[in-house]
């Protein structure tokens, strides 16, 4: 049984969306697949149609069971999803794991432990980890065998990684196992400069430890997971679904016998290349909207102007989409937007209210989970975060970040 978690500090990289669909392409192989969903915010679950109000227990319960002394076996808490696709999903009980596993002894190891006792049951085991450093992470780490870091093609994502492969320095100095960790390049746009730049650059310092598969930018995703099915279901015959077929091929015949101490330190070096072109990169591939838009339509070749036409439509579209979500100026105001169709609070708080999330609860807009809050602000610089039934965590529709005094991630925000 090979138990890959879907790593990355950074939120909005896509590690939901990989791990639904990666999950998907492995059991549509005819291999009996468990998709583990570590993360608070139960994404997995929206993402898959599972009812939060029809979970009565989630992978929190078993994890915790041996503690209370009543063990619980993880098959009570799973969901056929498909023929060959089990999924044990999240809960926003997982928030309180980490303090309520303290003083337990070998805490880290708790899914390692569950997972040990159904390795007969699955070829393929997908973790799901929440986009923060902490115990249900190492959970993760610990019990895999395999680590794919999946990295959006954005200027701020090479920082993202950077942070990633020194938590794994970290972590890997406590794990003794052999572990693969391959670098997975999602979110990819070939219309744009920077993404094209950023992937030559990625290709070029990690070679070898990097997927050969990309997963492309494509709307069907997004409508997919809106819709609560993976991209198999949803569309069968898109590029998508083609993406994550090859991703599920090359993983299945990937070696694995790398070591994971070995692995971090050989990636840790070559990051510092990245990082020192990063800037490079951003200031020389940055264009205005209209100037790529040109650009596509201008380098189609003969026949493909309706192509590049149906290109730019799709830029216009992930433009609109990019406005809908995360923080928006105005004259006279802030206004947040964000997107959680499962939460029955979202509130911020930050440094505009003494970070007291009670005076600014956002309002549910409609009924597909939008929330939104306008709030007036003076120029200066702003760190916030979003309490989502009352669970602290940063804006996924915001990639700038600072690191807090806790070890987690503030969003921050700019008012000229």
């Amino acid at each position: 049984m090979r138990t890959i978690a879907i790593v990355n500090q950074k939120g909005g990289c896509g590690k939901t969306t990989v791990s639904i669909n990666l999950a998907s392409a492995l059991a549509g192989r005819g291999h009996r697949t468990l998709l583990v969903d570590m993360d608070p915010q139960s994404h997995c679950a929206v993402g898959l149609a599972v009812p939060e109000e029809q979970i009565e227990q989630s992978i929190y319960d078993v994890l915790i069971s041996n503690s209370r002394g009543e063990p619980l076996r993880l098959s009570e808490v799973l969901w056929q999803i498909s023929d060959g696709f089990e999924l044990a999903p999240a809960s926003i009980d997982l928030a309180a794991f980490e303090q309520q596993m303290s003083g337990v002894g070998q805490r880290e190891n708790c899914l390692k432990s569950v997972l040990e006792q159904v390795k007969q049951d699955y070829d393929y085991v997908i973790v799901d980890c929440p986009p923060s450093v902490g115990l249900l992470t190492f959970n993760a780490i610990s019990a895999a065998t395999d680590i794919i870091v999946p990295v959006e093609m954005g200027y701020f994502s090479l920082h993202g990684l950077s942070r990633q492969l020194d938590t794994l320095s970290v972590l890997s100095e406590q794990c003794s196992q052999k572990i693969d960790v391959m670098v997975l390049a999602s979110m990819y746009d070939v219309r744009t400069k920077m993404g094209r730049e950023i992937l030559g650059e990625l290709r070029k310092h990690f070679s070898g430890r990097m997927f050969k598969t990309i997963i492309n930018f494509n709307t069907k995703l997004k409508e997919a997971a809106s819709l609560g099915q993976p991209i198999s279901e949803y569309d069968s015959a898109s590029k998508g679904q083609k993406d994550f077929q090859r991703l599920a091929e090359e993983l299945v015949g990937a070696d694995t016998q790398v070591h994971h101490a070995e692995l971090v330190g050989t990636l840790q070096d070559k990051l510092d290349a990245i990082s020192v072109s990063a800037e490079e990169l951003r200031s020389s591939v940055e264009q205005p909207a209209l100037s790529r838009q040109d650009e596509t339509i201008e380098t189609a070749g003969p026949g493909g102007v309706s192509e590049a036409i149906e290109a730019v439509e799709t830029m216009n579209l992930d433009a609109k989409l990019a406005e809908l979500y995360g923080v928006r100026l105005t004259e006279d105001a802030v206004m947040f937007t964000t997107l959680y169709p499962r939460a029955g609070t979202v509130q911020i708080a930050g440094d505009f209210n003494n970070w007291q999330p009670e005076n600014t609860p956002l309002q549910k807009v409609g009924e597909n989970g939008v929330w939104q809050i306008k709030l007036p602000m003076n120029k200066g610089k702003y760190r916030y975060r979003i309490v989502v039934d009352g669970q602290w965590q940063q804006d996924p529709y915001n990639e700038i970040t600072e690191l807090n005094p806790y070890g987690e991630y503030n969003s921050v925000l700019e008012v000229h």
